[in-house]
């Protein structure tokens, strides 16, 4: 079975850190780009994130500068170091993986992050 398993959220105060893991398993294609979205309390989820199998890495304005994505390709893994939090960045976390020859796209189960003033 082929899933995405999100780890590392939780409540922080501003200032703060927090690093997120997503690691996929259970596919025996390759895995092209993988990314980090969220969705704030009663808005859109939105990219934050992005890195390719090459490496090349896409940020949202928001979050430039603070956060950095990285990924292990040897553990089918990628992170989010968030640095610098703001009570802004609170929100549910998903990571997405886009697998080569693969329609679409699988989405993680989210891992909440809450930024406290």
């Amino acid at each position: 079975q082929v899933q995405l398993v999100e780890s590392g959220g939780g409540l922080v105060q501003a200032g703060g850190s927090l690093r997120l893991s997503c690691a996929a398993s259970g596919s025996i294609f390759s895995i092209n780009t993988m990314g980090w979205y969220r969705q704030p309390p009663g808005k859109q989820r939105e990219l934050i994130a992005g890195i390719s199998s090459g490496g090349s890495t896409n940020y949202a304005d928001s979050v430039k500068g603070r956060f950095t994505i990285s990924r292990d390709n040897a553990n089918n893994t990628v992170y989010l170091q968030m640095n610098s939090l703001k009570p802004e960045d609170t929100a549910v976390y998903y990571c997405n993986v886009r697998y080569t020859g693969l329609p679409g796209s699988l989405w993680g189960q989210g891992t909440q992050v809450t930024v406290s003033s």
